[in-house]
């Protein structure tokens, strides 16, 4: 028996200024916290272990591909299946780009393991090269933005998705590869990528 689905263009459309304001809060919190989660929250073997390679996987486009694949395969009502595919797909996607190109824009570099410090790369620097860069975190991002595809997909599974995706952030600052600001970021572009894709998916 297929899963009930709900069509993403059933979905109203996105509250903007409640997406700002989380947003501008739960940022400015993050930042006020990255020195203390850069100190307490560090375990550097984190991928060393099965349950962090898991969180990390989260992060990771092509388990967003599978699990597109498996929706297609699932659900049988083809105007449904055709937009949740896409969902699932575009979705971390565009959240995968979009982490990209705010990493150009940001130039804030990943957090150095001696000591806690904000450092940014100039602009003539690599203009066109994100490496050492860290905000917003690309694996956080990429896990967001599905576990919001697939939360307007299955509504009453989508605390499931958010604390795997969540799980994959925090995976991202215990490794110190990125301070918490990064993730949070991350998951508030999540939220803006999908709210603004799904009402733009018709059914048919």
């Amino acid at each position: 028996m297929a899963p009930e689905v709900v069509p993403p263009e059933s979905v109203p459309r996105p509250a903007w200024g409640r997406w700002l304001l989380v947003s501008v809060i739960a940022i400015a919190a993050a930042h006020l916290l990255d020195e203390t989660a850069w100190r307490l929250v560090r375990v550097p073997s984190v991928y060393d272990k099965d349950w962090g390679r898991l969180l990390r996987s989260m992060g990771f486009l092509p388990t967003w591909l599978f699990i597109a694949t498996a929706f297609w395969l699932q659900v049988r009502e083809p105007d449904a299946r055709r937009a949740g595919t896409r969902l699932l797909v575009l979705g971390p996607t565009l959240g995968g780009l979009a982490a990209e190109v705010i990493k150009l824009l940001s130039r804030r570099l990943r957090p150095d393991a001696e000591q806690f410090a904000y450092a940014f790369r100039s602009f003539a620097d690599g203009p066109f090269s994100n490496r050492g860069m860290g905000l917003p975190s690309s694996h956080t991002l990429v896990a967001f933005a599905g576990a919001f595809a697939l939360a307007r997909l299955f509504p009453r599974a989508r605390w499931v998705f958010y604390v795997l995706a969540a799980g994959c952030g925090l995976s991202r600052v215990m490794a110190t590869a990125h301070f918490l600001s990064d993730t949070v970021v991350a998951a508030c572009v999540a939220w803006g990528v999908v709210a603004a894709i799904a009402p733009r998916l018709p059914a048919r």
